[in-house]
């Protein structure tokens, strides 16, 4: 099974510390509008946070992997859940590739594709380079479209 780019992680980690500041934030506003919290409590709360974030991109980034199989994209992913999804090429109905501004600056992109079906009607693969990720693209739309031709009644 083929694995994100490594620098996944470091998208995942800021993801976490973001979290982490913008919990300190909302602590730290309580301190100064009703209640008191300790600033070491603060400091705390912000410091386990960066930890957690950081051993939780770490162990995301072990788990997701991704493969084409004969009839079926199948993807594995998830630290606390950890989830198994087979996408059959009959189902998807459009591939994108997305650059978002921190991914681009990262020099990564990601793969979103869009099946049929009301339930969780589209899957991401993120930490792509974006020449693999044109690759992805191209290979899923390929066999998506051979596989409609061979389903055909």
């Amino acid at each position: 099974m083929e694995s994100l780019h490594p620098r996944i992680r470091l998208l995942w980690i800021a993801r976490g510390a973001i979290a982490a500041i913008v919990l300190g934030g909302i602590l730290f506003g309580l301190d100064q509008w009703q209640f008191s919290v300790p600033l070491a409590a603060i400091a705390g709360v912000v410091a386990i946070g960066l930890v957690l974030g950081t051993v939780y991109a770490l162990r995301l980034y072990q788990l997701w992997r991704f493969e084409l199989q004969d009839d079926a994209l199948y993807l594995e992913r998830g630290v606390v859940t950890f989830v198994e999804t087979a996408v059959p090429f009959v189902r998807v109905q459009h591939v994108d590739t997305q650059f978002g501004p921190v991914e681009r600056v990262l020099g990564l992109s990601s793969v979103v594709v869009y099946t049929a079906g009301s339930r969780n009607a589209d899957v991401r693969i993120p930490g792509l380079t974006p020449d693999r990720a044109r690759r992805l693209q191209d290979t899923l739309r390929e066999l998506a479209v051979e596989s409609e031709a061979e389903d055909a009644v």
